[in-house]
């Protein structure tokens, strides 16, 4: 098949990707959602073929639980949709990507020469770095949810037969990191077993440091609970205090539009 323009491609993709954030105020199995999916196949179908590895990918992604029972709750299915959403989320991201990267431009299109002009929209999905602090990490979670962005959480993820490193990769394309910095584990100098201090888990800092590589300091924000170890290469760098007032939603806010996201700092409030 003959592949459409690189901005009609990017528009059919970015069409369905925006219509993410309203679909999960949506209850799972809805006419919106069965409307969407139906649209979203057939634009991926033209974009790149029916039979390309990207519709595989998109159809691939599961949207309920795969196994359950009549006593199961609501809430359980609305989950298994909600995290359906983010995978298929992040598909999208990958296809607007390679569109970007390795599609020829639109030669002889006045049009497409004057969008080439305007900044491209940052993603929407935002990468949350967590260790065992599950309750931390949901409240970060629901919070970047609130202000119309997609929560990215590794492990909710599908696994699509890949090695955790290639998932990580594949689901690391994002616009913003938020390292969640919780003292999950302990440690200290060899020399002094005895004295220990709080830490984050290893995971944790592994992915601090390459999400500071791939996107750069101002796109990666650290919030710190208690006590905790700060990275001695990274010291000397603001890191946010997750207080239980919530003055972290404000600070949060206030990082995120300084790496250029259209936020609403009224819904840290």
């Amino acid at each position: 098949m003959e592949k459409p323009k690189k901005t009609v491609a990017k528009e059919r993709i970015q069409k369905a990707l925006d219509a993410i954030p309203h679909l999960k105020a949506q209850n799972h199995g809805s006419p919106e959602f069965e409307k969407w999916l139906r649209n979203t196949e057939v634009a991926i179908a033209n974009t790149f073929g029916d039979k390309s590895r990207h519709s595989t990918d998109f159809t691939d992604v599961r949207y309920s639980l795969g196994i359950y029972t009549s006593g199961t709750p609501d809430s359980a299915h609305q989950r298994a949709y909600t995290r359906g959403l983010d995978s298929a989320a992040s598909v999208l991201v990958s296809m607007l990507e390679e569109i970007e990267e390795y599609w020829p431009s639109d030669t002889g299109s006045t049009k497409a020469i004057a969008a080439a002009d305007v900044p491209q929209e940052k993603t929407k999905n935002i990468f949350i770095i967590h260790g065992r602090d599950d309750g931390t990490k949901e409240t970060v979670a629901r919070f970047i949810a609130t202000l119309g962005l997609t929560p990215i959480i590794l492990h909710e993820q599908s696994n699509q037969g890949q090695t955790i490193i290639e998932k990580f990769e594949r689901h690391a394309r994002v616009g913003f990191a938020v390292a969640l910095l919780t003292p999950d584990d302990v440690g200290g100098l060899a020399e002094k077993k005895t004295d220990l201090t709080p830490r984050a888990r290893q995971n944790v800092i592994f992915e601090f440091g390459y999400f500071v590589g791939a996107l750069g300091r101002r796109n990666v924000c650290a919030l710190t609970r208690g006590n905790v170890e700060i990275p001695s290469d990274y010291a000397g760098v603001v890191y946010i205090p997750f207080d239980a007032a919530g003055a972290w939603k404000m600070n949060l806010v206030r990082e995120l539009k300084a790496s250029g996201y259209e936020v609403d700092a009224n819904l840290a409030l």
